[in-house]
């Protein structure tokens, strides 16, 4: 699917007819990747690279145009099961347009940051600056939903709590390598600014890009290794939750058996004190009772 748009007075702008000097297309078919190929001259493979969640961040120079290759998260959806994925987003920098290349339909122009944009190399830089933006979102999501998680494996004695931590964890790998990945190539862009037409301006901006990815690269670096260094104190909580449980069964059964025995030894079918006695059925009661009493006091001695 393509969408058009036109850079007007600073403002990115949805336009339907030529003249357009920003295109958009959301996961390209067939017809419309051999126009990018053929009209635009945009190496094929470099094309499908924009398309690929593994593909790492690059960028390249060619004859009539920038290509950049850069990480950003994908939307969350309820399927993904607490997996959040990293997708691949391509943008081809020429003199008179950009071309950006995404696998899924999202917003990428709304904000304050798309409000005053002076050109396509600053529109560029803003892009990648939002990227680094989702990224830091979904952080705050994976610290919120792992906080919620600790608080339920408290109390848990199932498996499913720690196959979520799990999950989490997996997607901060997969963030950390995303990001780290955009901090090469944003270094390389700041070495090769000039070829690729950056102002003095812009590469102030794309200095302040840099730190920001470094403190996002931190912070995800932070949230896994926390994650990775209590997981086995999470595992053993469970294990130590299903242990209280048994403990608390087991003393449940014991002493019901205790006066279960006491009541049986009276109800044996040969000669037994008491025969005959009309109190004989609250002595036995009682001693049945104070069975279970006994029994809990030497519980508490023994402290087990």
């Amino acid at each position: 699917m393509l969408k058009n748009y036109d850079l007007d007075s600073g403002r990115i702008r949805e336009c339907g007819n030529d003249p357009f000097s920003v295109m958009v297309f959301i996961n390209p078919d067939g017809e419309e990747k051999k126009t990018l190929v053929d009209e635009f001259k945009i190496d094929e493979h470099t094309l499908n690279s924009a398309l690929d969640p593994d593909e790492l961040s690059r960028i390249e120079f060619e004859p009539n145009h920038v290509a950049l290759i850069f990480k950003m998260p994908r939307n969350y959806s309820e399927k993904d099961q607490l997996l959040f994925r990293v997708a691949s987003t391509g943008a081809f920098l020429f003199k008179d347009r950009l071309i950006i290349v995404i696998p899924d339909d999202i917003p990428l122009f709304n904000g304050k940051p798309f409000t005053k944009v002076q050109s396509f190399t600053d529109l560029l830089l803003r892009l990648v600056s939002r990227s680094i933006s989702h990224f830091r979102d979904h952080l705050k999501a994976i610290n919120m939903l792992t906080d919620e998680l600790e608080h339920k494996i408290n109390t848990s004695m199932e498996n499913r709590y720690l196959i979520n931590l799990f999950t989490l964890e997996k997607s901060l790998v997969y963030f950390l390598n995303a990001i780290n990945a955009n901090g090469v190539v944003m270094e390389k862009m700041k070495h090769t600014a000039a070829k690729i037409g950056f102002t003095m301006e812009e590469v102030e901006l794309l200095d302040d890009i840099i730190i920001e990815n470094n403190q996002c690269n931190k912070q995800a670096e932070i949230y896994s290794n926390i994650l990775a260094s209590l997981m086995d104190a999470r595992v053993s909580i469970v294990s130590n939750n299903l242990n209280i449980l048994i403990k608390f069964l087991n003393i449940i059964t014991i002493a019901i058996m205790v006066p279960t025995f006491v009541v049986s030894a009276f109800s044996m079918n040969v000669p037994l004190p008491l025969h005959g006695n009309g109190l004989s059925f609250w002595i036995i009661m009682g001693l049945a009772i104070l069975s279970v009493l006994g029994f809990m006091l030497f519980w508490k001695y023994k402290k087990w």
